[in-house]
């Protein structure tokens, strides 16, 4: 499909719900630009699946930022924090990064208003997720204002559009969607803690979300996991 000259920046962490949000952007039409973060995670494994996605979508640029949340720490991804495995909670689980979504959208509204994009694609979603607050539609809405306030091109009257085309996907419908775009979910990362020979633990709640929503589809997930 040609790509019209409208661009996009595309947050693609590298998981599957990244894959599919920059999946759907490209069948949209816009020119797209991806950003992932090395933010030092654990799972620094999905870093290779954004390559990866990336080069398939064939994207206008991949920019890869490194940006070391270690430093910081909070979170069983940055920091020296057991994963949990015991299935997933109703509370805010640890592996929550502190604001994550808030530093990653600032830094992808920055670049995108650097390269003339108005339109920002991120992967959050509201159904099945682990609790992070920033994963909520009314974040999205605030970032959406704040994005207007906080540039010069919003004080010129340009808006910006933050695209969550996943908020109210259930896993199953994001497994789905990927297969209907045309798109191997086996590019795609989601384990929070792999194992050191290159497997998905498959007990963290990442790896449970995406079982179940394979399960769900009736879809076999490609991806390797030492336990299901």
């Amino acid at each position: 499909m040609e790509k019209s000259q409208k661009k996009a920046v595309v947050l693609l962490s590298g998981g599957l719900d990244s894959m599919v949000t920059a999946g759907i952007a490209r069948e949209k039409g816009y020119a797209l630009n991806a950003l992932t973060i090395d933010y030092n995670q654990r799972h620094a494994r999905e870093i290779q699946s954004a390559k990866t996605i990336a080069v398939a979508l064939e994207v206008d640029r991949h920019l890869l930022l490194p940006l070391d949340l270690r430093a910081f720490g909070g979170s069983a991804l940055t920091d020296s924090i057991d994963v949990p495995k015991g299935g997933v909670g109703n509370d805010i689980p640890v592996t929550y990064v502190p604001a994550r979504n808030l530093v990653f959208l600032s830094l992808t509204l920055s670049w995108a208003e650097a390269i003339g994009a108005r339109d920002i694609f991120i992967g959050v979603n509201a159904l099945d997720y682990s609790g992070y607050p920033d994963c909520r539609p009314e974040f999205i809405e605030a970032f959406q204002e704040l994005a207007r306030l906080a540039t010069k091109a919003g004080a010129e009257g340009h808006q910006f559009t933050i695209h969550a085309p996943l908020q109210h996907l259930g896993k199953a419908e994001i497994v789905k969607e990927a297969y209907r775009l045309d798109l191997d979910p086996g590019m795609s990362w989601s384990c929070y803690d792999p194992e050191l020979d290159g497997s998905a633990c498959g007990l963290c709640d990442s790896c449970r979300l995406r079982l179940a929503g394979f399960a769900a589809a009736q879809h076999t997930d490609p991806v390797s996991y030492r336990q299901t």
